[in-house]
């Protein structure tokens, strides 16, 4: 634009002398720069109309690790030839560059790109909207135009694969059954009743329906070992790692490997900040017993309060997955107050994971008090001090295994796997 008000003051200058002296060389001059303040202006705003813009996201959810792949097409809806388009993308997923500058489009034609993109921090973005720019051949004038596409994704935390997860030695199949009936099909049939409208056809004991003439199904109760919690700390002081953005995501510094035992998770990187490990295992929990058809629910106070009720299946699966995806350790309430609040949840024979790398050991006593209550605990800790915290987390650890829990450490740059399964 600047040349463009170049050109103006000097056309302003020239009428002004062709105004006053009445020359033909004024008016010639004034003439010629007012052809170069329009013609410019005409040929930007052809250059950012008869204009489409096709974009296609091929996956609206995806996974710290995996790749986002878009399309995009460009088509020039006029007669007339576009010198140059450029297109910029003003998406939120960090690294995220689809923003284009396409040169000499036919009449009738289009043009198109792909973009891959790796995603690299959890949470919900944006993509789009898209700003279409053009101007002169003499770059005198440049006009932008918004395109409203606007498509949003969800970026799931990273998982890990357990083989062995640690339960303690008492919660063993076997146990004394809990006698709640459920209507989840389990291993444990509890006795029949006369079948009603809406009851699985899987669920009709057949035998004792022939005997009664009228059909007749199972009742069944939980599992002892199936209902697993999962809490999660997001106190804001109790997480450490190096200086990141306001919303806890580290934007400058080099993440730290995460080792993995085969090759899909080799590639998956974790930020060297307790919060987001946190949230890693606290997902790879979550996902490895509901792959083995355990009721899973899951506690979290961040910004709001986050209780999701104990469920089986892969829609309880994206309902954990959405929650942490989005969740930060922005959270007011400690960790102690938390599992004080929440354990009235936790009935007898459950089994809580309890996820925190708070080095104090007030969240110890909850711990105990949870456990003497007849619910199994196993505590994962994440060392703060190899995140950079000036505490050891060695206390709060001897504090948790005095209280009967089952205790496993994690450190930074460790195989989250490895480190929870010995």
């Amino acid at each position: 634009m600047t040349r463009y008000r170049v050109v103006l003051i000097l056309f302003l200058v020239a009428l002004t002398g062709a105004l006053s002296t009445g020359r033909g060389l004024w008016w010639t001059f004034a003439g010629a720069l007012f052809m170069l303040i329009v013609i410019p202006i005409a040929w930007a705003w052809l250059g950012v109309n008869w204009l489409r813009i096709a974009r296609r996201t091929f996956v609206r959810v995806a996974q710290v690790g995996e790749v986002l792949e878009e399309e995009f097409k460009l088509t020039n809806l006029s007669r007339i030839p576009k010198l140059w388009v450029e297109v910029r993308d003003q998406s939120t997923l960090p690294g995220h560059y689809a923003s284009r500058v396409v040169s000499l489009i036919g009449g009738r034609q289009w043009r198109g790109w792909r973009v891959k993109t790796r995603c690299e921090q959890r949470g919900r973005y944006t993509l789009g909207p898209l700003i279409v720019c053009s101007g002169d051949p003499l770059g005198i004038y440049q006009m932008q135009r918004q395109l409203d596409i606007v498509h949003t994704i969800l970026v799931y935390p990273a998982t890990f694969d357990f083989h062995d997860f640690p339960l303690p030695a008492t919660f063993l199949s076997g146990g004394d059954a809990l006698r709640r009936r459920t209507h989840y099909v389990t291993t444990n049939a509890a006795g029949v009743r006369d079948y009603v409208t809406g009851d699985s056809i899987n669920r009709i004991h057949w035998p004792t329906s022939a005997r009664r003439q009228r059909l007749t199904v199972k009742e069944f109760e939980l599992d002892p070992i199936s209902d697993v919690w999962v809490a999660l700390d997001l106190f804001r002081g109790a997480h450490f790692g190096p200086e990141g953005s306001e919303d806890g995501a580290v934007v400058e510094q080099l993440p730290a490997p995460v080792a993995a035992e085969d090759e899909a998770q080799a590639a998956v990187w974790l930020p060297p900040h307790t919060e987001e490990y946190a949230v890693s295992i606290a997902a790879s929990v979550a996902k490895h017993f509901l792959q083995h058809d355990r009721v899973v629910g899951l506690i979290a106070h961040g910004l709001h309060r986050e209780v999701i009720p104990g469920e089986r299946g892969e829609r309880q699966l994206t309902k954990i997955m959405e929650t942490l995806s989005v969740v930060r350790a922005h959270g007011e309430i400690p960790f102690d107050r938390v599992l004080a609040v929440e354990s009235v949840m936790l009935a007898r024979g459950t089994t809580l994971i309890a996820i925190s790398s708070w080095p104090d050991t007030a969240w110890a006593l909850a711990v105990q008090q949870i456990v003497h209550n007849g619910v199994r605990v196993v505590a994962i800790v994440i060392d703060g001090q190899s995140f950079g915290a000036a505490q050891s987390s060695d206390e709060v650890i001897a504090a948790l295994a005095n209280a009967g829990a089952v205790v496993r450490v994690v450190r930074c740059g460790s195989s989250i796997p490895q480190a929870i399964e010995a």
